[in-house]
């Protein structure tokens, strides 16, 4: 692994979300707050020097929602982190807590605007530089919802406005109602359910946020290929893992998440590992075995 005074997210090249300029490693920061997505974290002096460090190592898009902790990530990083010089901090809202891991969506577009305007408040920003519609509620007409965001960018609170845990045909009538700018789905080396999304997003230049994109399942065993890899590139399995995700596609931003300052460097790291085509290969197809 580098050094930790060498290592830079800027290696992960870049992308750009309107006329913002991000590079393509981020950070997302649901793994600050406490068990089960719930209350603070255990340890705050470290979440706090975490959110801290990301500036330093050139990670300058955090990704969080108002759903984490809840209220926790948004106030962490405003406490951490503003006045956010150079940083796009995007967040999202359309799911309710009652308690830990449980999730419940509610895209009712009256809470839509109040949960968008209660992240203003947290992050103490006047407008949100992306905001994502975090599910959607299938109890709510879904054009409704999309007719929530659109208001929300005519309004001016956020700039522009993303979808999560959707297919092409979602994104599609989206686009119908309002410009989609990146889309965030579940993927990573070993789950590809979203490969027709991700497809979608690369022709139209959409931005593809993975979430979990460490994920290695049975390829991070001892003596796969992926831990021969490893070796050979002087990482580790979830650093080559992170390191195919980002090759996949010129517009995939994934964001990795922690707690600790030494994990995120190693993720940072990630970023200058430059895997060959061969190898990328023989990943993807390995990936793609049953038992993976």
């Amino acid at each position: 692994m580098p050094d930790s005074s060498t290592i830079s997210a800027a290696a992960s090249g870049q992308f750009a979300i309107g006329n913002l300029a991000i590079n393509r490693l981020g950070f997302g920061a649901m793994r600050v707050t406490g068990p089960g997505i719930w209350g603070p974290p255990g340890d705050k002096a470290e979440a706090l020097a975490t959110l801290r460090r990301l500036p330093e190592i050139a990670v300058n898009f955090i990704d969080t929602a108002d759903s984490y902790g809840p209220d926790v990530s948004e106030e962490l990083i405003s406490e951490a982190l503003y006045p956010y010089k150079g940083l796009l901090i995007a967040t999202k809202a359309g799911l309710i807590r009652e308690g830990p891991d449980i999730w419940t969506p509610n895209g009712r577009p009256d809470y839509l605007f109040e949960r968008a305007k209660g992240s203003l408040k947290k992050l103490r920003v006047e407008r949100i530089d992306l905001w994502q519609l975090h599910r959607i509620d299938p109890k709510v007409p879904r054009d409704e919802q999309f007719g929530a965001v659109k208001t929300l960018l005519d309004e001016g609170i956020i700039a522009h406005a993303g979808l999560s845990e959707v297919s092409v045909e979602d994104i599609k009538a989206a686009r119908k109602i309002f410009p989609v700018a990146t889309v965030q789905n579940r993927y990573n080396l070993v789950d590809r359910g979203s490969e027709d999304v991700l497809d979608y997003c690369e022709r139209e230049g959409i931005g593809f946020i993975p979430w979990y994109p460490l994920a290695a399942g049975g390829l991070a065993r001892p003596g796969s290929i992926l831990d021969r890899l490893a070796s050979k590139y002087g990482a580790t399995p979830s650093q080559m893992a992170l390191a195919w995700v980002l090759k996949r596609s010129p517009v995939m931003l994934p964001i990795p998440g922690t707690s600790k300052v030494k994990h995120l460097e190693e993720n940072v790291a990630a970023a200058s590992i430059e895997i060959d085509e061969e190898d990328f290969a023989a990943l993807d197809e390995a990936a793609r075995e049953p038992g993976s």
